[in-house]
């Protein structure tokens, strides 16, 4: 059972009410088109006006995404199941129920001919679909975020609770859209990479918990996939584990017409926001905003550092004589790191990632530079001969030297690996920084004995550790 599917209730609705040739779709006129397939309603399963309002067979458009439905001839009630969701309808009467919460219906259930017919707008606040209207073949087209990745942004949600959506004729092609880049969240703030100035709408909507942005005048910017989850249908997700207040990160090219990317943040309870858009191309969104000195990081007098867990999502990076990947001990380790920084009053921090996605290098970058940091540390385990064996810290500009001696002092202590030196690369993340800017090279996972530690506990937590007393020691608080 999926959660999308009230939705499509939603916006097949609202598309019936707003283009007249939709309501005739199952008698000939418009097609209404689900993830591509075209709907076929039985001559008992026509879409029909009653009083003013559009009906629909409650069990053709359920049955076709799967929902449990139940009919009770006795009571004459219909139940709808979906995972956590109970929607209950009673024929004749004007209101029905979410999970026990009675909501009023624009027009209550009828039976016509043997069909039970339901209203469509009472479902307003569930996640929706991707709409869009196509006026030379007269068709509707329904993509609902599930039929790519499992997990999409409806476009059933607005500020006042009523459906929305796509509408109108789907525009060419506007070469003039801002990209979005990269999406990430870490330290409890949501992080959106464009490259224009972008005027976002954000707003919070409940019964489920959420907060919603609105990218006006923007679409994903070419190399987005490569980096992070996006199918086909312009849909995808970050899962979220390590931060109470939210469970995931959803986003989708909402609209056509104006260009829209939406991104939701699914809470797992209320809370108030902070949304810091200084037009340097990162918007930020801070989940900590009662705490909050309205400054972005780093602009409240500490040393703000930005941790980059190398590789990620698409990108394992290199893999282990043991076939684990490098992604995942870059991310343990920068989580580690991460949860030490809590506990430093006078240092700030960022994560370029939080979870198993891929912001590209260029994103990574923005970051660091848009928000003045006052450093970079990026996190990697290196891969070679089946003999290479140590750790090692590269750096690129000059003035990034100083950094690299601490820090791999460091990190030889903490790994108790072999010392392989500091040594001079160009590699974007440190060379297109402005700040001091060092890669580490934890071990190798080519090597049996440095694979066999770089995935324990113990050997995480000390390398972590090690981490943050460099930085501690290169900016005097050690």
């Amino acid at each position: 059972m999926k959660k999308i599917g009230f939705s499509v209730f939603v916006f097949l609705a609202m598309i019936l009410f707003v283009f007249p040739q939709a309501g005739q779709a199952a008698g000939g006129g418009a097609s209404i088109y689900l993830d591509g397939k075209a709907l076929e309603l039985t001559k008992n399963g026509q879409v029909q006006n009653v009083n003013g309002n559009v009906m629909i067979p409650i069990r053709v458009v359920v049955e076709e995404l799967g929902f449990d439905v139940n009919w009770d001839k006795k009571t004459r009630t219909v139940t709808i199941q979906q995972s956590g969701t109970e929607l209950k309808l009673v024929v004749d009467q004007s209101t029905a129920t979410v999970n026990g919460t009675k909501v009023k219906l624009s027009a209550a259930p009828k039976v016509v001919n043997e069909t039970t017919l339901v209203p469509l707008r009472f479902v307003g606040e569930q996640m929706g679909i991707n709409v869009s209207w196509d006026n030379t073949k007269k068709a509707v087209y329904l993509i609902t975020p599930q039929s790519g990745s499992g997990n999409g942004v409806g476009s059933g949600e607005n500020t006042n609770g009523n459906e929305g959506g796509q509408t109108g004729d789907v525009p060419a092609p506007n070469t003039d859209l801002a990209n979005v880049g990269g999406i990430s969240f870490s330290d409890n703030r949501l992080m959106i990479a464009v490259d224009k100035n972008v005027k976002p709408t954000v707003f919070k909507m409940a019964n489920p918990n959420r907060i919603v942005i609105d990218l006006p005048n923007t679409k994903f910017a070419d190399s987005f996939s490569t980096g992070q989850l996006l199918d086909a249908t312009q849909n995808g997700y970050i899962d979220v584990t390590e931060y109470p207040d939210v469970s995931k990160v959803r986003y989708a090219l909402f609209n056509n017409n104006p260009s829209t990317v939406r991104v939701v943040l699914d809470m797992n309870l209320d809370k108030n926001y902070e949304l810091i858009n200084e037009n340097d191309g990162l918007i930020i969104v801070n989940l900590d905003a009662d705490s909050s000195t309205g400054n972005p990081p780093g602009n409240n007098g500490k040393t703000l550092v930005v941790i980059d867990a190398g590789h990620g999502g698409k990108d394992p990076g290199a893999i282990g004589v043991t076939k684990k990947k490098e992604k995942d001990f870059n991310l343990a380790v920068a989580l580690k790191v991460e949860e030490l920084l809590k506990q430093e009053t006078d240092l700030d921090f960022v994560l370029t990632r939080s979870s198993d996605t891929y912001p590209t290098l260029q994103d990574r970058v923005k970051i660091a530079n848009d928000l003045n940091a006052d450093l970079f540390i990026s996190i990697h385990a290196n891969s070679g001969s089946a003999a290479a064996s140590g750790v090692e810290t590269y750096y690129t500009r000059s003035e990034s030297r100083a950094l690299a001696d601490v820090m791999h002092k460091y990190l030889v202590q903490s790994s108790e690996l072999s010392d392989r030196g500091v040594r001079a690369k160009s590699l974007h993340v440190t060379r297109e920084t402005k700040m001091p800017a060092v890669l580490l090279e934890c071990g190798y996972l080519s090597n049996k004995n440095d694979n066999a530690v770089l995935f324990t506990e113990e050997f995480q937590d000390r390398v972590a550790a090690g981490i943050v007393d460099g930085i501690k020691e290169y900016v005097g608080l050690r």
